[in-house]
């Protein structure tokens, strides 16, 4: 069973990290992704904002998921660069990831992905812009 086909199947038990961080799927689609995630205590930094990385992670998870139901069955991916824009901190909440395919290549896929808040106002936390390689499964080790 692919990744994409766990993660229908069984949501955020498809992957540890999504259990560990709480981290639920919305909605997958062809180039677009959407992870929803609650701001607990225990992921914020020492002056009681949520870590920067917990926002960089968040959307590169968007990021890979909106891509994979464009990938051939024998491809997967790897994030071969990131740059994240942090816009606005956040100490509690519930947070929305976006992740978006601007163009995926035969060997490279270009991407965003958006962090917002899930309230009335979605204001946005961060942006971030990516580079995913796409790999080939010879069936060699």
């Amino acid at each position: 069973m692919s990744y994409i086909e766990e993660i229908t199947k069984h949501g955020r038990d498809a992957n540890p990290f999504f259990c560990l961080m709480g981290i639920e799927v919305v909605h997958v689609e062809l180039g677009k992704a959407v992870l929803k995630m609650e701001v607990r205590r225990d992921m914020h930094n020492g002056v009681g904002w949520l870590q920067g990385g917990m926002l960089a992670a968040l959307a590169d998870e968007a990021m890979a998921l909106a891509l994979y139901p464009l990938l051939a069955k024998d491809e997967g991916i790897a994030t071969i660069s990131e740059s994240t824009s942090f816009i606005k901190g956040v100490r509690h909440g519930i947070i929305l990831a976006e992740g978006r395919v601007i163009r995926k290549g035969r060997r490279v896929a270009f991407m965003e992905g958006d962090v917002r808040m899930d309230d009335d106002k979605k204001t946005i936390l961060s942006h971030t812009s990516a580079a995913f390689a796409v790999t080939t499964n010879t069936g060699k080790n």
